[in-house]
């Protein structure tokens, strides 16, 4: 591999929404799936930052706490570290909500080095049934472990119902990438 691409790139550890490519993507372009990945000694759970409400979202969001014997999987992103104050700020970073962290995750029987985001002064709140949906959708895109996919359709939402501009913006997305993708199959 070159060299250079190392240098001017880092390992992201999502476990949230951003499990979603097109949601990643949406601030972040550089971003490439470079593999799944499982977090030991923590787990996955929701809330807001000083129990503030989250309005993008309507509901908690993803964060994750130490816990002996649990784990957390997700996707590691390469990303370009130009990148890298786009996705502080979809973290609201400087707001204080998350603190970046490094964290070493397992795939394969190797470990690899990785920023991801923890969230401060969280205060325990479910998420939404569409925030949750992005996360469902951005596990099964990535091929997480089934039974995991399991136990992220269990968790309880707030079934919040209103509207989601971010959501409509992601169906969008999405939708064009469906249609761009049956009209090369087409071709």
């Amino acid at each position: 591999m070159d060299d250079n691409i190392e240098i001017h790139t880092f390992l992201y550890f999502a476990y949230g929404s951003n499990l979603l490519k097109e949601r990643l993507q949406l601030k972040n372009p550089s971003a490439s799936i470079h593999c799944v990945a499982r977090l030991q000694d923590y787990k996955l759970i929701f809330g807001n930052y000083k129990g503030l409400a989250s309005d993008r979202w309507h509901g908690g969001v993803a964060t994750i706490e130490n816990s002996p014997a649990d784990e957390v999987w997700g996707v590691v992103w390469r990303m370009n570290v130009a990148d890298l104050e786009s996705l502080d700020s979809q973290e609201n970073v400087r707001l204080g909500a998350y603190s970046p962290v490094e964290v070493n995750v397992k795939t394969r029987g190797q470990e690899l080095n990785c920023r991801t985001y923890i969230m401060n002064s969280c205060i325990y709140a479910p998420p939404s049934p569409q925030y949750l949906k992005v996360i469902l959708m951005g596990a099964e895109q990535n091929g997480l472990p089934k039974n995991y996919q399991e136990k992220l359709r269990s968790i309880e939402t707030n079934k919040y119902e209103g509207p989601l501009p971010v959501m409509a913006e992601l169906e969008r997305i999405m939708k064009r990438a469906k249609e761009r993708a049956n009209h090369r199959s087409d071709a």
